[in-house]
């Protein structure tokens, strides 16, 4: 090309002009050379060509091939498969010296994939007490440098899973510790506190991120960061998440004062006083997906703030702190308390989870899902590959549980999914 402008004999001014303007054609992240070609070699659409989970056929098993399944349940059954792909906590602290290769070797996205994203940046809190393997590739499957990233690791994980966890966060400028940690205990208040304390740093730190999701390290997406913008879009400012009327079966909950006693929650026989304000209680989940504006009521709304103080003798108040928020009249976002605005887990975005007494076999009117195709924990399927064709179907952001131990090419396929569909819209 220089060698033809050379031949035009254009002043040197002039010609030097030519040159820059053609070499910023090239490179622009505007161009269509510019952002998708370099995304197509430094974030190609297959996660680690040299794991041992590529050996699966994850396309059959996304559409439910029973050959597929079968190969990948025979692989996941031996002690060799697993010893692995397992990556023990001190080889992420080891990796993250060198924070470049890291995320060029895991194939982190280090740049907006479309102005679309860029312009809807979202807020996330991960609470997590265990397995680095897990957590780090939750991160990666929604990382994106425009978003904010607030991680809570329990006071009481190992502490090989604080330095390692700490090591990965440190590689990325929009990935941090919270600065305030909380010593974990199944279904007491301190499973909210731990979010509230993201909350409160996510929404100090930055004022442009627009939407709040809460996630735990068991948790995987469903959708591309791109398909997540476009349904928090279609919200209109509005929140999703479980908000419905309180089983009667659960009403002992906030009926009854809880303690905790060696680290576990008990009944004491102390009645709990009627919450302030009259708010009806709710019952939902821990998990939402909400709007800034959400966020802000939480943090300041004196009703919201007089709801807290009275849940943190109740049993699993994350439960149903959150849903009866979500009905708090002027939060916003929220809706009226009335039942015919009830809203059940299926129906919200916010977390696809199959729960045991609800599994069914196919073509039974009375199951809400077909059966788990791992195991169950707690009453909650730890998802199979088995699950994917299904799974992959719903409406849900976001899908619990998954365990590298239970199924890790549940998590590789969906993972290999996720980034081709992802490339397909850039392209």
């Amino acid at each position: 090309m220089l060698k033809v402008l050379k031949q035009l004999h254009l002043p040197l001014w002039l010609l030097l002009s030519c040159v820059l303007a053609t070499l910023w054609v090239l490179l622009s992240p505007e161009a269509g050379l510019g952002r998708v070609s370099r995304l197509t070699n430094s974030w190609s659409d297959s996660t680690e060509d040299s794991s041992p989970e590529h050996v699966c056929n994850c396309s059959g098993i996304l559409q439910g091939d029973v050959e597929a399944l079968e190969q990948a349940k025979l692989l996941t059954i031996t002690k060799e498969f697993h010893q692995r792909i397992h990556i023990p906590d001190e080889s992420y602290v080891r990796a993250t010296q060198d924070c470049r290769n890291f995320k060029l070797k895991r194939k982190y996205n280090t740049q907006p994939l479309s102005e679309e994203e860029e312009d809807l940046p979202l807020a996330y809190s991960i609470v997590v007490h265990q397995k680095v393997q897990s957590f780090e590739r939750l991160l990666r499957s929604i990382y994106t440098p425009q978003n904010l990233y607030c991680i809570h690791v329990d006071k009481q994980a190992a502490a090989s899973v604080t330095a390692a966890i700490s090591a990965i966060a440190s590689c990325f400028p929009n990935v941090f510790m919270v600065s305030r940690r909380e010593e974990v205990v199944y279904a007491s208040w301190s499973r909210v506190q731990a979010d509230l304390n993201c909350m409160a740093h996510l929404y100090n730190v930055s004022s442009q991120w627009k939407y709040f999701i809460n996630l735990c390290g068991q948790d995987f997406p469903l959708k591309t960061n791109l398909e997540t913008v476009r349904m928090l879009r279609s919200l209109w400012g509005g929140n999703s998440l479980e908000s419905e009327q309180m089983p009667s079966g659960k009403k002992h909950r906030v009926t009854v004062v809880h303690k905790i006693v060696n680290r576990a929650m008990e009944k004491t026989k102390e009645a709990k006083t009627p919450p302030p304000f009259n708010l009806p209680i709710l019952s939902g989940s821990a998990y939402m997906v909400v709007s800034r504006g959400f966020i802000h009521s939480v943090l300041t709304d004196s009703r919201i703030q007089a709801l807290m103080d009275w849940a943190k003798d109740t049993y699993s108040p994350d439960e149903f702190l959150w849903a009866t928020i979500q009905r708090i009249p002027g939060v916003p976002g929220s809706n009226w308390p009335n039942s015919k605005y009830d809203m059940s887990d299926v129906n919200a975005i916010a977390r696809l989870v199959k729960w045991e007494h609800h599994e069914g076999s196919q073509g039974s009117l009375q199951a809400v899902y077909p059966l788990c195709h791992g195991r169950h924990v707690r009453s909650v399927c730890v998802y199979g590959a088995g699950d994917l064709h299904w799974m992959i179907q719903q409406h849900h952001l976001f899908a619990n549980k998954f365990d590298t131990d239970t199924d890790p090419i549940a998590i590789y396929c969906l993972e290999k999914y996720l980034r081709q569909k992802a490339l397909a819209d850039v392209h």
